[in-house]
Protein backbone atom coordinates (compact mmCIF):
# COMPACT_ATOMS: atom_id res chain seq x y z
CA UNK A 1 0.00 0.00 0.00
CA UNK A 2 2.24 2.69 -1.34
CA UNK A 3 1.00 6.36 -0.14
CA UNK A 4 1.88 9.20 -1.74
CA UNK A 5 0.48 12.26 0.40
CA UNK A 6 2.15 16.02 0.05
CA UNK A 7 0.05 18.65 -0.22
CA UNK A 8 1.71 21.94 -0.71
CA UNK A 9 1.67 23.21 2.95
CA UNK A 10 2.85 20.91 3.91
CA UNK A 11 6.41 22.05 2.54
CA UNK A 12 5.53 25.01 3.92
CA UNK A 13 5.20 23.74 7.54
CA UNK A 14 8.68 22.27 7.38
CA UNK A 15 10.64 25.40 6.01
CA UNK A 16 8.13 27.47 8.90
CA UNK A 17 9.17 25.39 11.69
CA UNK A 18 12.56 25.56 10.61
CA UNK A 19 12.57 29.15 10.88
CA UNK A 20 10.21 29.49 13.67
CA UNK A 21 12.27 27.29 16.17
CA UNK A 22 14.61 30.42 17.46
CA UNK A 23 11.52 32.22 18.67
CA UNK A 24 10.68 29.67 21.39
CA UNK A 25 11.88 28.07 24.84
CA UNK A 26 10.69 24.42 23.54
CA UNK A 27 8.55 21.91 21.55
CA UNK A 28 5.37 20.03 22.50
CA UNK A 29 4.76 16.88 20.08
CA UNK A 30 1.56 15.76 19.95
CA UNK A 31 1.26 11.68 18.84
CA UNK A 32 -1.47 9.53 18.98
CA UNK A 33 -0.95 6.75 22.33
CA UNK A 34 -2.73 3.88 20.06
CA UNK A 35 0.57 4.51 16.98
CA UNK A 36 3.60 5.93 19.01
CA UNK A 37 6.02 5.23 16.25
CA UNK A 38 4.04 5.75 13.63
CA UNK A 39 2.46 9.32 14.30
CA UNK A 40 5.99 10.56 14.92
CA UNK A 41 7.29 12.41 11.90
CA UNK A 42 11.11 11.44 11.91
CA UNK A 43 12.24 14.67 10.83
CA UNK A 44 10.95 16.17 13.83
CA UNK A 45 14.40 14.95 15.33
CA UNK A 46 16.06 16.71 12.70
CA UNK A 47 14.09 19.91 12.49
CA UNK A 48 13.83 20.43 16.10
CA UNK A 49 17.59 20.33 16.74
CA UNK A 50 18.32 20.10 20.51
CA UNK A 51 15.28 22.23 21.79
CA UNK A 52 13.76 20.37 24.62
CA UNK A 53 10.71 18.64 24.04
CA UNK A 54 7.53 17.57 25.78
CA UNK A 55 5.81 14.25 23.79
CA UNK A 56 1.82 14.59 24.69
CA UNK A 57 0.67 10.96 24.00
CA UNK A 58 -3.11 12.11 23.00
CA UNK A 59 -6.24 9.91 22.74
CA UNK A 60 -4.89 7.93 25.62
CA UNK A 61 -8.34 7.17 26.64
CA UNK A 62 -8.51 4.83 23.43
CA UNK A 63 -5.02 3.36 24.03
CA UNK A 64 -4.02 0.68 26.64
CA UNK A 65 -2.57 1.98 29.65
CA UNK A 66 0.58 -0.69 30.12
CA UNK A 67 1.19 -0.05 26.32
CA UNK A 68 0.93 4.04 26.76
CA UNK A 69 3.13 3.45 29.94
CA UNK A 70 5.55 1.49 28.46
CA UNK A 71 6.10 3.80 25.97
CA UNK A 72 6.89 6.51 27.98
CA UNK A 73 9.00 4.50 30.01
CA UNK A 74 10.86 3.80 26.62
CA UNK A 75 11.16 7.16 25.14
CA UNK A 76 11.81 9.82 28.42
CA UNK A 77 15.23 11.08 28.32
CA UNK A 78 16.84 14.75 30.34
CA UNK A 79 15.56 16.62 26.78
CA UNK A 80 12.18 14.66 26.35
CA UNK A 81 9.36 14.34 28.63
CA UNK A 82 6.48 12.31 27.69
CA UNK A 83 2.55 12.55 29.29
CA UNK A 84 -0.60 10.88 28.43
CA UNK A 85 -3.78 13.15 28.03
CA UNK A 86 -7.08 13.49 26.30
CA UNK A 87 -7.34 16.66 24.63
CA UNK A 88 -11.16 16.46 24.10
CA UNK A 89 -11.56 16.07 27.94
CA UNK A 90 -8.54 17.34 29.42
CA UNK A 91 -7.26 14.58 31.38
CA UNK A 92 -3.28 15.08 31.94
CA UNK A 93 -2.95 18.70 30.78
CA UNK A 94 -2.35 19.91 34.41
CA UNK A 95 1.18 17.92 34.26
CA UNK A 96 2.37 20.13 31.10
CA UNK A 97 3.38 23.01 33.35
CA UNK A 98 5.33 20.94 35.99
CA UNK A 99 6.98 19.32 33.18
CA UNK A 100 7.92 22.39 31.64
CA UNK A 101 9.39 23.77 34.76
CA UNK A 102 11.43 20.92 35.25
CA UNK A 103 12.75 21.09 31.40
CA UNK A 104 13.63 24.66 31.36
CA UNK A 105 14.60 24.78 35.03
CA UNK A 106 18.40 26.26 34.74
CA UNK A 107 17.01 28.94 32.11
CA UNK A 108 13.81 29.93 34.52
CA UNK A 109 17.04 30.50 37.37
CA UNK A 110 19.46 32.20 35.10
CA UNK A 111 16.23 34.58 34.11
CA UNK A 112 14.85 35.04 37.79
CA UNK A 113 18.96 35.40 39.09
CA UNK A 114 18.59 38.11 36.61
CA UNK A 115 15.56 40.10 38.49
CA UNK A 116 12.47 38.26 36.20
CA UNK A 117 9.91 37.57 38.50
CA UNK A 118 7.08 36.72 35.62
CA UNK A 119 8.19 34.36 33.03
CA UNK A 120 6.30 33.24 29.72
CA UNK A 121 7.59 30.43 27.72
CA UNK A 122 6.61 30.26 24.38
CA UNK A 123 6.54 26.25 22.74
CA UNK A 124 6.09 25.17 19.49
CA UNK A 125 3.25 22.81 19.00
CA UNK A 126 3.79 20.23 16.01
CA UNK A 127 2.49 17.30 15.24
CA UNK A 128 0.75 14.95 11.88
CA UNK A 129 -2.79 16.16 10.67
CA UNK A 130 -5.51 14.86 12.80
CA UNK A 131 -3.72 13.75 15.72
CA UNK A 132 -5.41 16.19 18.15
CA UNK A 133 -3.20 19.51 18.31
CA UNK A 134 -6.47 21.88 17.60
CA UNK A 135 -8.12 20.29 20.70
CA UNK A 136 -5.00 20.47 22.79
CA UNK A 137 -4.80 24.05 22.13
CA UNK A 138 -8.83 24.66 22.48
CA UNK A 139 -7.81 23.36 25.79
CA UNK A 140 -5.17 25.28 26.76
CA UNK A 141 -6.93 28.38 26.05
CA UNK A 142 -10.00 27.19 26.89
CA UNK A 143 -11.88 28.67 24.34
CA UNK A 144 -11.77 27.87 20.36
CA UNK A 145 -9.26 29.77 19.08
CA UNK A 146 -7.71 26.58 16.97
CA UNK A 147 -10.25 25.48 14.28
CA UNK A 148 -11.39 21.78 14.86
CA UNK A 149 -11.69 18.89 12.37
CA UNK A 150 -11.91 15.18 12.08
CA UNK A 151 -9.96 15.47 9.21
CA UNK A 152 -7.05 15.85 8.65
CA UNK A 153 -5.30 19.58 7.43
CA UNK A 154 -7.59 21.70 9.14
CA UNK A 155 -4.54 23.99 10.30
CA UNK A 156 -3.48 25.98 7.86
CA UNK A 157 -1.36 29.21 9.12
CA UNK A 158 1.02 29.74 12.33
CA UNK A 159 -0.52 31.51 15.13
CA UNK A 160 0.24 32.53 18.57
CA UNK A 161 -2.29 31.83 21.87
CA UNK A 162 -1.84 32.20 25.20
CA UNK A 163 -2.87 30.43 27.48
CA UNK A 164 -3.62 30.15 31.56
CA UNK A 165 -0.11 28.26 32.09
CA UNK A 166 2.18 30.79 31.70
CA UNK A 167 2.88 29.60 28.12
CA UNK A 168 2.23 31.20 24.98
CA UNK A 169 1.54 28.55 22.17
CA UNK A 170 2.46 28.51 18.26
CA UNK A 171 0.14 26.21 16.55
CA UNK A 172 1.82 24.65 12.81
CA UNK A 173 -0.36 23.14 10.60
CA UNK A 174 0.01 19.33 10.76
CA UNK A 175 3.10 17.84 8.79
CA UNK A 176 3.53 14.24 7.23
CA UNK A 177 6.27 12.64 5.03
CA UNK A 178 6.17 13.09 1.02
CA UNK A 179 5.68 9.36 0.98
CA UNK A 180 5.60 6.17 3.13
CA UNK A 181 7.94 3.70 2.42
CA UNK A 182 6.66 1.63 5.44
CA UNK A 183 3.72 -0.31 4.96
CA UNK A 184 3.01 -0.99 8.79
CA UNK A 185 3.39 3.09 9.06
CA UNK A 186 1.15 3.95 6.07
CA UNK A 187 -1.51 1.31 7.54
CA UNK A 188 -1.24 3.02 11.09
CA UNK A 189 -2.43 6.38 10.03
CA UNK A 190 -4.78 4.59 7.57
CA UNK A 191 -6.63 3.11 10.38
CA UNK A 192 -6.36 5.86 13.08
CA UNK A 193 -7.72 8.87 10.11
CA UNK A 194 -4.07 10.88 9.82
CA UNK A 195 -4.67 9.94 6.20
CA UNK A 196 -7.76 11.24 4.47
CA UNK A 197 -10.42 8.64 3.73
CA UNK A 198 -11.00 10.21 0.12
CA UNK A 199 -7.39 9.44 -0.95
CA UNK A 200 -7.96 5.43 0.27
CA UNK A 201 -10.46 2.46 -0.72
CA UNK A 202 -11.88 2.36 2.70
CA UNK A 203 -13.51 -1.36 1.80
CA UNK A 204 -9.43 -2.46 1.26
CA UNK A 205 -8.55 -0.58 4.10
CA UNK A 206 -10.98 -2.43 6.71
CA UNK A 207 -10.04 -5.61 5.58
CA UNK A 208 -6.49 -4.92 6.36
CA UNK A 209 -8.14 -3.33 10.52
CA UNK A 210 -9.93 -6.70 10.43
CA UNK A 211 -6.36 -8.86 9.66
CA UNK A 212 -4.80 -6.99 12.28
CA UNK A 213 -7.26 -7.16 15.16
CA UNK A 214 -7.80 -10.75 14.82
CA UNK A 215 -4.02 -11.03 15.13
CA UNK A 216 -4.11 -8.53 17.89
CA UNK A 217 -7.21 -7.99 19.43
CA UNK A 218 -9.30 -10.88 18.34
CA UNK A 219 -11.58 -10.19 21.59
CA UNK A 220 -12.74 -7.01 21.04
CA UNK A 221 -13.82 -8.15 17.85
CA UNK A 222 -15.58 -10.85 18.62
CA UNK A 223 -16.69 -9.16 21.70
CA UNK A 224 -17.92 -5.98 19.82
CA UNK A 225 -19.80 -7.72 16.67
CA UNK A 226 -21.14 -10.79 18.65
CA UNK A 227 -18.92 -13.24 15.96
CA UNK A 228 -19.01 -16.54 16.90
CA UNK A 229 -15.75 -17.38 15.10
CA UNK A 230 -12.66 -15.64 13.69
CA UNK A 231 -11.92 -18.72 11.34
CA UNK A 232 -12.39 -17.59 7.72
CA UNK A 233 -10.72 -14.99 5.41
CA UNK A 234 -11.16 -11.21 6.56
CA UNK A 235 -13.73 -10.61 4.10
CA UNK A 236 -15.68 -13.62 5.38
CA UNK A 237 -15.68 -11.88 8.81
CA UNK A 238 -16.93 -8.06 7.19
CA UNK A 239 -19.52 -10.51 5.81
CA UNK A 240 -20.67 -12.00 9.30
CA UNK A 241 -20.20 -8.18 10.64
CA UNK A 242 -22.35 -7.00 7.82
CA UNK A 243 -25.37 -9.79 8.37
CA UNK A 244 -25.06 -9.01 12.05
CA UNK A 245 -25.65 -5.50 11.86
CA UNK A 246 -28.26 -6.02 9.20
CA UNK A 247 -26.43 -3.79 6.01
CA UNK A 248 -27.67 -5.55 3.25
CA UNK A 249 -28.44 -4.63 -0.13
CA UNK A 250 -31.09 -5.41 -2.76
CA UNK A 251 -30.35 -9.49 -3.16
CA UNK A 252 -29.16 -10.32 0.06
CA UNK A 253 -26.03 -8.67 -0.67
CA UNK A 254 -23.86 -7.01 2.19
CA UNK A 255 -23.22 -3.31 1.65
CA UNK A 256 -19.21 -3.23 2.00
CA UNK A 257 -18.89 0.17 1.54
CA UNK A 258 -20.96 0.86 4.67
CA UNK A 259 -19.82 -1.87 6.83
CA UNK A 260 -15.93 -0.76 5.96
CA UNK A 261 -16.82 3.29 6.99
CA UNK A 262 -18.43 2.01 10.76
CA UNK A 263 -16.27 -0.58 11.31
CA UNK A 264 -12.96 2.43 10.83
CA UNK A 265 -15.35 5.07 12.26
CA UNK A 266 -15.97 2.28 15.65
CA UNK A 267 -12.35 1.93 15.86
CA UNK A 268 -11.11 5.55 15.89
CA UNK A 269 -14.31 6.55 18.23
CA UNK A 270 -12.92 3.57 20.76
CA UNK A 271 -15.98 1.26 20.41
CA UNK A 272 -14.21 -1.50 19.85
CA UNK A 273 -12.13 -1.39 22.59
CA UNK A 274 -8.75 0.15 23.98
CA UNK A 275 -6.48 -1.09 21.06
CA UNK A 276 -2.50 -0.06 20.98
CA UNK A 277 -1.22 -0.92 17.53
CA UNK A 278 2.24 -0.54 18.49
CA UNK A 279 4.35 -1.48 21.10
CA UNK A 280 7.65 -0.24 22.05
Amino acid sequence: MAINWFPGHMVRTRRQIKENLKLVDLVIEIRDARIVKSSSNPEVNEICENKPRIILLNKSDLSEGKVTKDWIKTLSSDKIKLLEVNSLTGDGIKNIKPAISELLKEKEDRMKSKGLKSIVWRAMVVGIPNVGKSSFINKMAKNNIARVGDKPGVTKNKQWIKTSLGVELMDTPGILWPKFEDEDVALNLAFTGSIKDEIMDVEELALRLIERLVITNPNNLKNRYKLDTLEGTSLEIMESIGKKRGAIIAGGGVDYNRIAIMLLDEFRGGKIGKISLETP
